[in-house]
């Protein structure tokens, strides 16, 4: 839903919002001494959407353990953008 001055119901109205930029405000997920994890939502000047996400996580110590993290990691987040990917596509038959 669009406000009249452009803002849409889930924009943070402030200096988040810029040359024609909404932003939401961030969502975080936190464990601390672990991992966090920051959403935001974005509608761009032309008006496509987007979900910006940031991911810190504390790898191991040791080198082959913090490797296997970082390639489990990818792994999800692949799986994840995939999907998320697969979901905004239009069905056919449906309108988009």
């Amino acid at each position: 839903m669009t406000r009249p001055a452009g803002h849409t119901d889930w924009c943070g109205r402030d200096h988040r919002c810029g040359l024609g930029e909404h932003r939401s405000p961030e969502i975080v997920v936190e464990i601390p001494g672990h991992a966090r994890a920051v959403l935001v939502r974005v509608r761009t000047a032309a008006g496509r959407e987007h979900a910006e996400v940031r991911v810190r996580v504390a790898l191991a110590a040791g080198e082959v353990a913090a490797r296997r993290q970082l390639v489990g990691l990818l792994g999800d987040l692949r799986q994840a953008v995939t999907r998320a990917a697969i979901a905004a596509r239009p069905r056919p038959g449906r309108a988009a």
